[in-house]
């Protein structure tokens, strides 16, 4: 399948793995670009810039394939080495990023020397004109199902991605929400060149997190999603359990008194005992109300061929039977 995308990014077909935290590292990047979509090395579950040119490195010798980076800028006083990731990120031969968060404005002029191409999340149209405007080639339209951040606008894809089909010029892919060949001709359908997908890619073989993550999703139906820090207004969609429960509870009591010291047991630190050990309960984590249409745990190669598999035979049968 030809799209916009698979030709901006060279791949075969138009799905792209997004960058999640202490998930993207080089095995699971370079499955997804092994069975022909875009892969990305999160860097900044990357202690440092070296490391990160160390992980590039590592996912070279699994693929020959393009595979990309997610830079995702913080509002934080003590930033990372952003300079010297986008350094190993060029050094490395990488061509396509993935920016979330804030302005990748900066960054822009040194990638784009490079000839990298950069793909900008988004979660309202207004923040995709803005990427547009400043040079990014393509933005990932990020909708309120989204697992981690969904914005504060609460705009679903169904609404959000045929409006940013009508203002914007550049492609775009969809997110939030993205699990199999229907979600596929869907973004199609309704103006993307492709999707974005985080939490199914979580529920797969070669995805380097605790089987007990994997098992969670699978469990979980759309129903198990819950929505934590809106009063800070840094909204995430997590999976529920027992810390998240006890964080919603704080957010009800303190209501608009409410501080980051408050809830920072269940939401600070938390990933590693997750994602690695396995613990949970541990605190919030990441997660898609897709959860709801996920029931088992393929490889990536086995996911991907089925997507394809899926959205050719709804595109060629079921549509063109409808014509």
């Amino acid at each position: 399948m030809r799209t916009k995308i698979t030709e901006m990014f060279g791949i075969e077909h138009p799905i792209i793995q997004g960058g999640m935290h202490m998930v993207g590292y080089a095995e699971l990047a370079a499955a997804v670009s092994n069975a022909g979509g875009l892969g990305i090395i999160t860097g900044l579950s990357q202690p440092s810039a070296a490391a990160l040119a160390d992980e590039i490195a590592r996912c070279r010798t699994m693929t020959d394939k393009p595979f990309g980076v997610n830079l995702t800028f913080l509002p934080i006083v003590n930033a990372p080495d952003y300079a010297g990731m986008v350094k190993a990120i060029i050094d490395g031969g990488v061509k396509a990023v993935e920016t979330a968060g804030n302005n990748p404005q900066a960054v822009l002029p040194a990638l784009h020397e490079a000839g990298v191409k950069v793909i900008h999340k988004c979660t309202a149209v207004r923040h995709a004109l803005k990427a547009q405007r400043i040079g990014c080639d393509a933005v990932s339209v990020d909708g309120f199902e989204c697992g981690g951040h969904p914005g504060e606008d609460d705009i679903p894809n169904f609404i959000l991605l045929p409006r940013a089909a009508d203002e914007l010029e550049i492609p775009f892919v969809s997110s939030g929400g993205m699990a199999d060949g229907r979600s596929l001709v869907a973004s199609l359908a309704l103006g993307a060149e492709g999707m974005n997908m985080g939490t199914r890619f979580l529920a797969t073989k070669e995805a380097p997190v605790h089987q007990n993550v994997k098992d969670a999703i699978v469990a979980a139906s759309e129903l198990d999603t819950r929505l934590v820090m809106r009063p800070l207004r840094n909204t995430e969609r997590v999976l529920t359990n027992p810390a998240v429960e006890r964080l919603l509870v704080k957010e009800r009591e303190l209501g608009s008194a409410i501080k980051f010291e408050d809830i920072a047991p269940e939401v600070a630190g938390v990933y590693g005992r997750i994602m690695k050990d396995g613990d949970m309960d541990a605190g919030a984590w990441s997660c898609g109300m897709v959860a709801g249409l996920i029931d088992d745990i393929p490889t990536c190669a086995e996911l991907i061929d089925r997507i394809m598999a899926e959205a050719h035979a709804i595109i060629n049968e079921r549509l063109v039977g409808l014509g």
